[in-house]
């Protein structure tokens, strides 16, 4: 597994600090939607390595970090440049979608 785990204690040097992009996976393990997502999630991280960094925050673990970006649906994905939001999508995203946004991202 290529994907970073995250919690509160490590987002912020992980995710806003880090140099490049990084796709940030809101999941949590009651959800259907979650577990479906996590393969195409997997795949992006090693097809992406080196380029993008992939990491999964379980939202029941990492409550803060996901109350700070209103995450009220699950899964989410955000895409953070610069410690900015690139770009944000919820629900299930086909991997060809989220592959398109994260090729614009590394314009």
């Amino acid at each position: 597994m290529s994907e970073v785990i995250l919690t509160d204690a490590n987002f912020e040097s992980e995710v806003l600090k880090a140099q490049g992009p990084v796709l940030v996976d809101f999941w949590a393990t009651w959800c259907g939607p979650c577990r479906m997502l996590a393969p195409v999630v997997e795949e992006l991280a090693n097809e992406y390595a080196g380029r993008v960094k992939v990491c999964k925050l379980d939202v029941d673990q990492g409550m803060n970090a996901a109350g700070k970006y209103q995450i009220s649906s699950v899964p989410t994905l955000i895409a953070f440049k610069d410690g900015q939001i690139a770009f944000q999508a919820v629900g299930l995203q086909s991997k060809e979608t989220l592959a398109a946004k994260l090729d614009e991202l590394l314009k």
